[in-house]
Order: C-alpha cells, then structure tokens, then sequence
C-alpha cells in the first residue's frame, strides 16, 4: 500500500511529525540561547515567554533572562518592572549581588526569571569602562549553569553592547522574524554581528534556527516572503511557523504563556512542536 504523502507546511517542505520529548534523568548544564533581532515587534519576548513554557511542560527546567531595558518579559509574568528592587543590572554592575539573590520563581512550573527594568540602560554605558565588558553575562551565569537545562535571553531590539553580551554568553541564537520584507532586510546586519563575535568572542557560537513569526497564509506578501525566508535559511529556518493571532496579545495582558492561558489553542500547539523540533534539532537537551 502507498504512503499518503505528508502534508506540506508552510515552508514549502513536508510536515516532521517531532517526537515527543523523552524526560531527562537529571538537570544541567544548560544550553544558552540568546532570542535576538535588532528590528523591535517581531514577537521576540513573545517566542521567548511560548518557548520557554513549552520546553518547562516537556520537564526542562528553564532560566529566563530578561535583557531588555523595556522590561516586557518581566511584565510577561506579572512582575511590575519598576518595582523590582535587584535586577540582572545589579547582578552586572555589583560584584557583591550573586545571580542567585535576583532570580525570581514564576507561576510556570519549571521556569525562574532574571528580571530587568530601565536601570539596564544604564549598563550599557557603564559597562564601556569595564575590563572584559562584552564577558559580563556570561560571568554571572557561570553559577547557576548546572541548575537548568535552558536558558533562554530576550535581548533588546538592538545591536549593542548588552546584546554582544548574550551572544558571548550563549551557544545558540534563535533569530525570531516576522514574515515581512522589511525584517529580511535588517538580518544581513545580524548576521554579520554574530559572526564577529563568533570569530573574536565566542567560538561555540552557531544560530540555531530562523523562527517566522506573525504568518498570515491567507496573504501573498507572507507566503512570499516565506519562500525568501526558505532561500535565504534553507535549513535553519525553523519548519514550525507561528501565525498571526489575538490570544498572543490576550495571553500577555493576562500575563501568562499561551501554554497556560489557552492550551489548547494552535498558537500553543504551534509553540510546543517548535519546543519539539528545537530538541530534535540538538538545540536543546
């Protein structure tokens, strides 16, 4: 008997049916993976708040940093940024603050918080004078690597020195993209940017995956811009693609991952088999 083909997604290739995500026997050390794109409003805290939930309903135990001055992954999990009173800036910028007296439990099972606010902005000018300054994150995390199996950062729509700090501080970048002309356009300049910091700074570096975001199938200039995205990425474009939808803003507003706020809806289906996929991938343990 013949084998029904399998359906083609979105990026033009047949669906992966990604198998269902073994629990591990014991936790750490984490894979670091900095969600990174200068172009702001490409759902990047977004991915980072799903993803992250994902992974912690699949038993990974995920550490997520808030590296955005603005705060919204903080905001993502009901915290009131400027109210925090240790942040990841004071865990930079005070050799006395360990990372561990500013990480914050969630309502998530599995997923602690790093939480930032608008003092971070300041890092990044005072970080200039610092010896080793593109080195800061990645001293911190040191201590708490064994404890978690994902870290997951939510860098600021910029390619400054707080982002050169993920990206040498991680080993994986996922790049979150909105299916638009104009986000393809400004990758060329990441892209450069993590080379550079690959050559100089961080030879583990390796981008993980190009993750489309906000798709509307039913519009040519989406489904356009996908097959730019699959000649341009080939196989670091993420087969899962995420859709356009109003749960993802309701989600945030009731300050909870989609996972939870509407499990059954394809915005967290489509979440959980990117969790899926970036295991199987090798992107995560």
């Amino acid at each position: 008997m013949l084998k029904e083909p399998r359906p083609l997604g979105p990026t033009g290739k047949p669906l992966t049916e990604f198998p269902t995500p073994q629990p591990l026997p014991s936790h750490g050390p984490a894979r670091v993976i900095a969600m990174v794109n200068q172009k702001g409003g490409v759902g990047k805290t977004t991915s980072t708040i799903n993803l992250a939930a994902a992974l912690a309903e699949y038993g990974r135990k995920v550490l997520l940093v808030d590296f955005d001055p603005q705060g919204a992954l903080s905001a993502g999990f009901g915290m009131n940024p400027h109210e925090l009173d240790m942040t990841v800036y004071n865990v930079l910028m005070d050799r006395k603050v360990q990372i561990t007296d500013a990480i914050r439990t969630t309502d998530v099972e599995n997923i602690d918080l790093l939480p930032a606010n608008i003092d971070l902005s300041a890092a990044e000018v005072q970080l200039v004078n610092e010896v080793a300054r593109e080195q800061a994150l990645e001293r911190a995390l040191r201590n708490v690597i064994d404890d978690y199996d994902v870290v997951l950062i939510d860098c600021q729509p910029s390619l400054g020195l707080l982002t050169v700090n993920a990206l040498t501080a991680a080993h994986g970048v996922i790049i979150p993209l909105t299916a638009e002309f104009f986000a393809l356009r400004a990758v060329a300049l990441l892209m450069e940017t993590i080379d550079k910091v690959k050559d100089r700074l961080n030879q583990v570096l390796e981008v993980d995956g190009v993750v489309a975001t906000m798709y509307d199938a039913r519009t040519l200039h989406s489904r356009e811009v996908m097959s730019r995205l699959e000649e341009a990425f080939g196989d670091k474009l993420f087969e899962t693609v995420i859709k356009r939808t109003i749960k993802f803003a309701d989600a945030n507003v009731a300050a909870e991952p989609i996972t939870t706020y509407a499990g059954n809806h394809p915005g967290a289906e489509a979440y959980r088999n990117l969790a899926k996929e970036l295991i199987f991938r090798g992107g995560a343990p």
